[in-house]
C-alpha cells in the first residue's frame, strides 16, 4: 500500500511504536542507518516487542541504498520545516512517508535537495516546537491510509 521510512532514528521506543503502527496497517518500515539503538533479538525481547516478528522491517545503510533497493514511486518528507500541509498531499499506492530523527530531523542537505517534497503537520497551538515522532508518523500514516483506501 505505502511505506514508512525513518532516517537515522535515535529513540527505540518511538521506533517500536512506529513498528506497531506498521504492523497494524500492514505496511513496511524502512530504517536508514545509523540507528541510535540495537535491533538484536535480546534487545527486541527485552523491550517486549512481541509483534516485531510480524513487522516487514527493511534496514538500509544509506539513503541512496534505500532509494536504489526500494525504488519508491514517490516520497513525502514530514518536517516542521515544511511549508505545505500534510493535508495538501494526494497519496497513492506505492508512496513512502519519510521522517527524520528525534533530535535533528532530516539530514541537513535534504531541506534544500527535496524542498518540493517537504510537508508539515499543522500545529495551531503556540507553545510546542514539534510533536513526538511516533505521533507524527501515526497522523501521516492514517491520512495516507484513509486516502488510498477511499480510492479502492
Amino acid at each position: 500500500m505505502f511505506s514508512i521510512v525513518l532516517v537515522r532514528p535515535e529513540i527505540p521506543h518511538n521506533t517500536g511504536a512506529i513498528g506497531r503502527l506498521c504492523v497494524g496497517l500492514g505496511v513496511p518500515l524502512n530504517l536508514i542507518r545509523p540507528l541510535g539503538f540495537r535491533l538484536d533479538e535480546k534487545s527486541i525481547e527485552r523491550a517486549r516487542l512481541d509483534y516485531w516478528k510480524n513487522l516487514d522491517l527493511r534496514i538500509h545503510d544509506t539513503w541512496d541504498d534505500y532509494l536504489r533497493v526500494e525504488n519508491p514511486n514517490r516520497f513525502f518528507m514530514l518536517s516542521t520545516r515544511g511549508e505545505r500541509s500534510l493535508y495538501e498531499c494526494e497519496f497513492r499506492e506505492g508512496d513512502a512517508l519519510v521522517f527524520g530523527n528525534e533530535s535533528s530531523g532530516l539530514p541537513r542537505d535534504f531541506y534544500s535537495k527535496y524542498k518540493d517534497r517537504l510537508f508539515k503537520i499543522p500545529m495551531p497551538g503556540e507553545h510546542a516546537r514539534s510533536i513526538n515522532l511516533a505521533n507524527a508518523a501515526s497522523i501521516a500514516a492514517y491520512e495516507c491510509y484513509r486516502q488510498i483506501s477511499a480510492k479502492n
